[in-house]
Parts: structure tokens; sequence; C-alpha cells
């Protein structure tokens, strides 16, 4: 059926089920048509943009993320790090610790407590 007959039947009130589907299709077929296409160009050219947009920032978003994480990587060794070393340093600051590497030099810890030596005034001649 041509269209002219469609609307005529359509007037009427007179269409079947499959006519009805039929005339539906045309009708999108035609809104797809290149006179449509060429005419919602500036529209098409945003969708696309914004699409292209889309892309590139959650491509960014990901190496955003992938950056961030390994920054938390490489912060947590370093907190381990300094706790080792932290914990070294504690350990070789005990007295106990000191009086052995003091040895390794040929120092001995002091037997009787620390005394003051006075110098009485001489007088010179």
């Amino acid at each position: 059926m041509s269209k002219k007959k469609i609307d005529k039947v359509q007037e009427q009130g007179q269409l079947t089920p499959a006519q009805q589907v039929k005339s539906d299709w045309k009708a999108l077929v035609d809104k797809l048509s290149y006179k449509a296409i060429v005419t919602n160009i500036p529209y098409l050219a945003f969708v696309a943009l914004l699409c292209v947009l889309y892309i590139s920032n959650n491509h960014r978003a990901v190496e955003m993320q992938r950056e961030i994480n390994a920054e938390k990587k490489e912060l947590k060794e370093l907190r381990w790090r300094y706790m080792d070393i932290k914990s070294q340093l504690l350990y070789t600051k005990m007295e106990s610790e000191v009086i052995i590497n003091a040895a390794n030099l040929g120092l001995k810890p002091l037997m009787l407590p620390a005394y003051k030596i006075k110098a009485d005034s001489i007088s010179k001649q």
C-alpha cells in the first residue's frame, strides 16, 4: 500500500494491526532517512563529542586510580621501612647495646660512681 492509501485508510480508522505495524515501521524509516540525518547533523555531532569526552574522562579516571594505588603501595612500604629503622634505633640505644658497642672500641663502663675533682688554689711563687 502506498502512503496516500495508508493515510486515507487511517483517516477512516480501518487499519488492521498488520497494516498499523507496517505503517509504524515506515514512519521509523522515514525518520532515519538521509534527509533526517542531514538535518540533525549538529545534534549528532554534539552526541559524538559527548561520547568522546565521556570515554576520555573515563580513561583519565582509570589512570589516576592506578597512580593513586601505586602511591599508596609506595607509602605503605616507606612506612614499614620507617618503623623498622625506628625499632632498630631504639634497640641500639639500650644501655646493654651501648656497653657492647663501647667494648668493641676498648671502652669499659665505670665501676664507681662519677666524682668531681676539686683543685685547691695554690699560690704561685
